[in-house]
């Protein structure tokens, strides 16, 4: 598929549905629950140096469901205490807060959550006059420039960079054809080629979105990633690439029951690409506009399943329906999709029987230079 076809498709899977990204993103709750206290640290340092009388904050995806208004929340509230501790004689700053996200994606959701969340934050803020809180949002591709010259302090992109911009050119042969024929992304069959393809794409889109990010973000703004990746150069392995290989697996199981054509298998790829920490550094380090405050890998707990009295494989399957689901119908019809993903979550309950599969997911903070 090509740009503007991802910019049409993928997008989360909206309402609150038992197969939407509301009720199956436990896990992004987890990582951000154990990234929580640095990302409310950087907040108060970014305060003590700026001391903003209007503080532009941007969540870069992915905005839809119950995270993201929680995780604006707790940003809010974290700025009012470095306000008492740092400016106790001014008043609060104003808030604009800004959610960009996919064009389909479901913002509906969360603006019909905005009364209860204002009275949330009325009642955790009941000491303080009550924060003037400006929410707006604005679909489109974050790659490209969103909001005007120095107007961000700080960005909060969750779950959104490991998506390419596009499915990388590079995997296709002169006649049009796919050269990783049973993947739906880099797999142990891939050539190398698919490796590199994936790799050029990310430097491509990371560069962009941090050359582009450098123009909004104040100086001294910080910027806080959290993104799947990958411990090493290898890019096979049990990691988050993994999980997709066992998906294709499944498309696999259903072109041996004549559901699926082979066809439609090999021409699926996914825009996922799973960076390591050396690649995430040295791209920052290469556009040079900010600076590496800090790079860890965050130990998410995987305690999936056992809800609703599922397996984990069902849990994960059911996250990954949440993400994918947009694309995988569009490519092969929404008739097959509860049939996929039984599979799909039936084989990776036999591959955790093996052996864990390890989602490796990296907290990334950076620092606008002056």
């Amino acid at each position: 598929m090509d740009k503007m076809d991802l910019q049409r498709e993928f997008h989360m899977t909206g309402g609150v549905g038992k197969t939407s990204y509301a009720r199956n993103s436990s896990f992004q709750k987890k990582a951000y629950d154990q990234a929580k206290h640095i990302i409310l640290k950087t907040l108060q340092q970014l305060y003590k140096e700026t001391r903003p009388k209007s503080l532009g904050i941007a969540d870069l995806g992915c905005s839809s469901g119950p995270n993201t208004l929680s995780t604006i929340r707790d940003i809010i509230k974290a700025v009012i205490v470095a306000h008492h501790r740092e400016t106790p004689n001014e008043p609060l700053p104003e808030f604009s807060v800004s959610l960009n996200d996919l064009p389909r994606n479901d913002f509906n959701s969360i603006f019909k959550s905005l009364p209860d969340f204002h009275i949330e934050l009325k009642r955790d803020t009941k000491n303080d006059d009550s924060p003037s809180v400006f929410i707006a949002a604005f679909p489109g591709s974050f790659y490209g420039r969103l909001f005007p010259e120095n107007t961000i302090h700080f960005i909060y992109a969750s779950f959104s960079l490991h998506w390419l911009s596009k499915i990388p050119p590079g995997l296709y042969d002169d006649q049009g054809k796919s050269i990783n024929k049973g993947c739906v992304n880099i797999c142990s069959s891939s050539p190398e080629a698919v490796s590199k393809a994936y790799y050029s794409q990310f430097k491509e889109d990371f560069s962009m979105f941090l050359r582009s990010r450098s123009k909004e973000v104040v100086a001294a703004g910080r910027m806080v990633l959290i993104i799947l990746g990958r411990e090493g150069p290898e890019h096979v392995g049990r990691g988050n690439s993994f999980l997709w290989e066992l998906l294709a697996e499944a498309i696999a199981d259903l072109v041996s029951q004549r559901e699926i054509e082979e066809e439609k298998l090999d021409s699926y790829e996914l825009h996922f690409y799973a960076p390591s920490a050396a690649e995430i550094e040295g791209e920052v380090n290469k556009e040079g506009s900010f600076e590496l405050e800090k790079l860890d890998m965050l130990e998410v707990d995987m305690e999936w399943g056992n809800e609703d009295g599922i397996s984990y494989g069902k849990a994960v399957a059911k996250t990954i329906r949440a993400v994918q689901e947009s694309m995988l119908a569009s490519h092969f019809g929404e008739e097959i999709l509860d049939k996929l993903f039984d599979t799909y979550g039936r084989i990776i309950d036999e591959e955790v029987a093996k052996e864990d599969i390890k989602h490796i997911t990296f907290f990334v903070v950076l620092r606008r230079k002056l």
